[in-house]
Parts: C-alpha cells; structure tokens; sequence
C-alpha cells in the first residue's frame, strides 16, 4: 500500500477513517465524494429508463404486462445507491460508491422479464446476493482474488481503465455505431463532430485534461461545474432539448437547465415487491442458470471494479488486496440483496468511482458524502438533472488515462503473460462487459501456462474458476439444451 503522508491523526473523523494515514485531508475526501456523486448520480436517471417506463408501451414488460413506473424505481435507486454507499464508506473505509449496476439491470429488463414476473426477476436477484454474502463471509471469493496472478490484476485495471473511457466516449456522442457490420463504430456523425453536446464534452475532457496536467486541486471538480455552467448557457441559447432515442444531435439523457423545483417527494412503493415463484413458473434448473448468471456478473465484475479502485488510490499491497477487503466484498454482496429487495436491481461497486478517487478520495468519508448525496437525491430530484451526462462522460475518459498507469507492471516480452492480459483488456470495452474480460483472461492464463510447463504454478481455483467460465460463455447452447 502506498501513502504520500503519515501525519498524525487530527480528529476524531481522521483516526476514524485513517485520512491522515492515507495522506489525504478531510478537504480532499469531501470533494472526492462530491466528484463521485456526479460522476454516478446519472444512475438515478439512467436506471430507470431502462428497468422503468413512464407507460406501458414504452417500459420493460414482464410476462404478466407488468412495469416499473419510472418515479419509483428512480427512488429506490436513490435509497438503496445511498444506504449501500454508506455502509461501504463506514465498513469498509474505502471510497467505493455502489448503485444499480448497468450489466445487471439490462440483463433483468431484456432477458429475464421475458420468461418472469418483476417480483420473480428481482427474487432472483436476492438469492444471487445472498450467495455473494455467503462467499464473501466464508473468505471464498477473497481466497479467489488471491489466486488471481499479479498481471491479471494489473490488466484488469487496465481494461477498467479503457472500459470506461469508451463508455465515456459513446454516452457523449463522441463514438458512435454506425449500424454498419465494418466498422461498427465511428467518430461522431459521419466520421465529423455535428452535435453540441458533444462539443460540451469535448470542452470538458479539455479543461479538466489542462487543470489536471497543471496539478489543480479539485481539476475533475472544477471541470464538472464549469462544464455543467457553459451546457446551460448553451442550452438556453440554441435550445437542443433530449434526445429521447431519436435525435442524435441532443442531449443523451437529460438537457442541462436550471430546476424549476428543488424538492419533491419519494414513492417507495417497489420497496418489498419480491417473489421467488421463479422456480414454479419455469423450473428448477432454468432457474438454477438464470442466478448462476447473476452471480458471475455480480461476482466478477466487482472484484474486477475493486482491484482497479483500490490500485488507483494507492491503498492497494502489492498483491492487489486493500485494507477492509472481505468487509467490502460482504457489503457488495449484501446491495445486491437490498438492490433486489427495493426493485432496484442489483447494487454494486461502481467503476465510476475512480472519478472521486482521481481527485483524491482515499477512505470512506468520500463515500459517506456520496452517499449522503445520493439520499438527499430522493427528496432533490429536480437537481440530479442540472449535469448532464456528457460533462459526467468527461470524467470517465480522463480517469480512464489515469488507470492506464497500471499497464507498466505487465511484462509483455513473456507471451505467457502477455496473451492473458492483453486478452483481459481489450475484451472489456469490446464486449461492454468487465466479466467477459475477467473470463477470457482467465482462460487464457490457464491454457497458455498450462502448455507451457507451468502447470504447477496454476492455483487450483483458478482451474476451477476457469472452467466455470467456460460454462458461463457457453450458458446459451447449456440452456437450450435444458429447454430442450
């Protein structure tokens, strides 16, 4: 673990969360936590477009005709972000933000309300986190991620890294498909930059590229804000609205502009509305497979999110664990079976979190700020609209430079090094997903070495993990034979 500071403790607060012993400052964590919120708080937007509606004819319909109305699970999504990223914050002490995480939630709305209920869908979201808990306290899943090779972990930053740097550039508009077989992708429109809000976000990524290389307390901070005020002179200027799916030249999500209002009132009405009639309705083992498919999300992707959170703040021992790590792995787990218990989907560690943390969050007072944030979100609403999703996209890129780092500690002169981690990073943004990467590394590592003579020095839960794996990326065929 690395520290630029052993000052003495100065408070209470400081002995508490071990700031001084990190070498940040209660300044530096507060503003962390402030940056995280911003880069995270689109999730209370986002989340329920995409497991919500505001009608039936444009929201995820289960196999009953039931939906999610868009209010509610925006406040759930509000509650369960902030509760888990307090109990992150204050367990822990890392600066790890959680929410309804993105894999999770679309895998709900387009795969599993198709054969299920909502309450059945979200059933089985609870039992895979109960699971997760179960891992965690056993000390499986930490005996996991110690049987991980040191250059696995590094690419699995890596790939993190340029994961959501690409997930910066498409929320922008920077890159987008072209819904051509090749190439699938392009810059901007036609290969040119035709939209404002893209420009925002150019002018974002700029600003905070430049106070950052200047070593500008709060850069990610002071770009977020004044990124968000040139949007809403821009927008009350040429008025380009949302995009609402069909225009390209608008705001992703929300168009920036001063609120009307500030408060309004939370419906919790989804808290509770869960069932686990799952195995009745389709059977034991298609079940049995839609959670195994759970689980490897959940279990994965975090892991992944943590190894690259923990090395970029610089509270990371050399082999890759940090402080408080099977307390994190257990509340992970646990916001999964609160995600699944209020509707929200799955709550898990969000890589996004590395905004904060490159502007300096160190322990978990940041994430008791973003979790007080995210909570007072639910009665704040109006105000979760005001940045919008390119300024927040801007975040992503330039803390996806910073990950980069990590690529140093990866020999790639040994091909039995190199092919796994390369694999482990560019598999990531490529498939959208950071368990497809972890998957293929894996694999990659245990066959590679394998055939190469270092059969021994392969754990064996990596040979087990692997060849789950394996079932994990072969589950379509695996479940149309159990269909069948």
């Amino acid at each position: 673990m690395t520290s630029t500071s052993q000052a003495a403790p100065k408070s209470a607060v400081d002995r508490f969360f071990k700031i001084s012993e990190r070498g940040s400052s209660v300044t530096q964590e507060l503003r962390g936590g402030l940056v995280t919120f911003f880069a995270m708080g689109y999730i209370i937007v986002l989340n329920p477009l995409i497991i919500g509606g505001f009608s039936a004819d444009q929201a995820a319909v289960d196999v009953e005709g039931g939906w999610l109305p868009n209010h509610q699970v925006a406040a759930v999504t509000a509650l369960v972000g902030g509760l888990m990223t307090l109990a992150m914050g204050l367990i822990a002490n890392v600066p790890f933000g959680l929410a309804a995480g993105l894999g999770i939630n679309s895998f709900l709305a387009f795969g599993l309300v198709g054969e299920l209920t909502w309450p059945e869908a979200m059933g089985l979201v609870v039992i895979n986190g109960i699971i997760i808990v179960v891992l965690g306290l056993t000390g499986l899943r930490r005996m996991i991620f110690d049987a991980v090779p040191a250059p696995l972990k590094a690419a699995i930053t890596v790939g993190i890294g340029l994961f959501i740097a690409f997930i910066g550039f498409v929320d922008a508009g920077f890159v987008r498909a072209t819904g051509n077989p090749s190439p699938p992708v392009q810059l901007g429109d036609g290969g040119s930059i035709t939209s404002l809000p893209t420009v925002v976000f150019v002018i974002a990524l700029a600003l905070m590229g430049v106070l950052l290389a200047l070593r500008v307390k709060g850069a990610l901070l002071i770009g977020i804000v004044a990124a968000t005020i040139v949007a809403i002179v821009l927008e009350a200027i040429f008025k380009v609205g949302p995009s609402l799916g069909t225009n390209p030249d608008a705001w992703n999500l929300n168009p920036p502009a001063l609120p009307t209002a500030i408060f309004s009132l939370p419906d919790f009405s989804l808290v509770g509305q869960v069932s686990f009639g799952s195995f009745e309705r389709i059977g034991i083992l298609a079940t049995t497979m839609f959670i195994f498919t759970l689980v490897f999300m959940n279990f994965f992707d975090a892991i992944g999110s943590m190894t690259g959170l923990a090395k970029q703040a610089g509270i990371a021992y050399p082999n890759g664990q940090f402080p408080g790590l099977r307390r994190a792995l257990v509340v992970e787990g646990v916001g999964a079976v609160a995600g699944g218990g209020a509707s929200a989907s799955s709550n898990t560690v969000f890589i996004d979190s590395a905004a904060g943390i490159g502007d300096g969050a160190r322990t978990g007072l940041a994430s008791v700020v973003t979790g007080v944030l995210f909570l007072a979100a639910m009665f704040l609403t109006p105000l979760t609209s005001v940045v919008p999703l390119e300024v927040a996209a801007a975040t992503l890129v330039v803390v996806g430079a910073l990950m980069m780092a990590q690529i140093t500690e990866i020999d790639f002169s040994d091909f039995r090094v190199a092919l796994p981690a390369f694999l482990t990073i560019v598999v990531m943004p490529l498939t959208y997903n950071i368990a497809n990467g972890i998957g293929v590394g894996f694999i990659a590592w245990v066959l590679v070495n394998a055939v190469a003579g270092r059969i021994k020095q392969i754990s064996p839960l990596l040979w087990v993990v692997a060849v789950l794996f394996v079932v994990y990326f072969a589950r379509g065929p695996i479940e149309a034979m159990l269909a069948g």
